[in-house]
This record gives C-alpha cells, sequence and structure tokens, in this order.
C-alpha cells in the first residue's frame, strides 16, 4: 500500500484530533494513551511548546525524568522566553540532585518571572542542598512574602534556621505558621526539638 501524501491541512486538522484525544485520554485517567496521543501531536507540530510541555510533564509522571528533561531542553531551545518551562527543568533536574544545574534554571525561570514563588521555593531548597542556608532562607523569606499562607515555606525556614542554630528564629517561624496551621506547627516543635507553646490541635486545652 502506497502512504497518502500529507498536506499542511492534513496535519493540522490531525494535531487537532489527537490533541482532543489526549485530552479525553487524561480525562479518563487513561495515562499511557494520553502520553500516546501528544506525542504524536508533538510529531506534527514539532515546534509547538505548549505539546511539549504536555509531553515532559507525562513522561516524568511515569518515572522519565531524563525523556522530561530532554523534552523541555529542546522546548527552551525553540522558546526561552517561557518561565514555567525553565522553573519544570529546574524541578526535574533537583529530584535527579543536579542542584547547580537546577539552580541556573530556576535563576532563569526567576528573570522571566520573579513572582514565580515555586521556582523561589525550588532554589531555597537545592541553595540548602548546596549547604548555602543563610541564600536558602533568603529565598524562603521570598515564598513567604509572595505565599503568606502557604505552610511550605515556613515549614522549611524553621529548619533552616535549625541548621543556622537559630532557637529563637524557629520559635519566631513556627508561632507564625500556628496562626493559620497548627496541626504542622505543632508538627515543626516535634521535628525542630523547640518548644514555641504552640496548643496541641488535636487536645484543646493542652500543650505538645
Amino acid at each position: 500500500m502506497t502512504a497518502m501524501a500529507t498536506s499542511p491541512f492534513a496535519d493540522t486538522l490531525n494535531a487537532w484530533f489527537y490533541r482532543q484525544m489526549a485530552l479525553w485520554a487524561g480525562l479518563l485517567g487513561r495515562r499511557e494513551l494520553e502520553l500516546e496521543y501528544w506525542e504524536r501531536v508533538r510529531a506534527l507540530r514539532p515546534r509547538d511548546t505548549d505539546a511539549m510541555a504536555a509531553v515532559a510533564t507525562r513522561r516524568a509522571a511515569r518515572g522519565d525524568r531524563q525523556g522530561a528533561i530532554a523534552v523541555l531542553e529542546q522546548s527552551i531551545e525553540i522558546d526561552p522566553s517561557k518561565a514555567h518551562a525553565w522553573f519544570n527543568l529546574g524541578f526535574l533536574q533537583q529530584e535527579l540532585d543536579d542542584h547547580d544545574a537546577a539552580l541556573h534554571a530556576f535563576d532563569r525561570a526567576l528573570a522571566l518571572d520573579e513572582k514565580l514563588d515555586r521556582a523561589w521555593y525550588g532554589k531555597a531548597l537545592s541553595l540548602i542542598r548546596r549547604d548555602r542556608v543563610e541564600d536558602g532562607v533568603a529565598a524562603l523569606k521570598k515564598v513567604i512574602e509572595l505565599q503568606p499562607f502557604s505552610p511550605y515555606g515556613y515549614y522549611q525556614l524553621a529548619h533552616a534556621y535549625r541548621r543556622l542554630g537559630q532557637t529563637e528564629r524557629i520559635v519566631a517561624t513556627i508561632r507564625k505558621l500556628a496562626k493559620f496551621e497548627p496541626k504542622i506547627a505543632l508538627q515543626l516543635e516535634r521535628e525542630t526539638g523547640v518548644d514555641a507553646g504552640i496548643e496541641d490541635p488535636y487536645q484543646p486545652g493542652r500543650r505538645r
């Protein structure tokens, strides 16, 4: 059988069809099929960075971090102006313990969007893993500035202060967190070994 010739219109139509099928497969929880359809979209639209982002996300979800990184790097070569692509690249590199590369990616993301709190958070974790704890503290403070009611920044900040031996700052951080996440504040007391005077939310009127 002779292969049928394709046209730009046919390619556009097929890419649209596979994109819709990928979305439906995702809604139905058919992850492998979802990835297959996104890969088909990417094959038809090799410069479509949105499709590449979808492929990278699904590859990472199935544990293929190196494959996801390769797709993201190609996406960034095509369009280096997307902060989220840089963040996703840094996140995957961080998971592989390549913290120098991750820091570079997070910095590129923040240069494009300085309010991307996830990139500040990722940067903080990699800085701390590189024993640059004070720099990590500064990044975590930026996370809290951008997301004042997210517990993650406070949680990591308390542990960073513990590494620096700054007990008073641990207490202050736990007390701030206790105003909106008392259970996590109590957990931090236990993990850091610092008594910040937090009431046990499981047993009102009693402390740990």
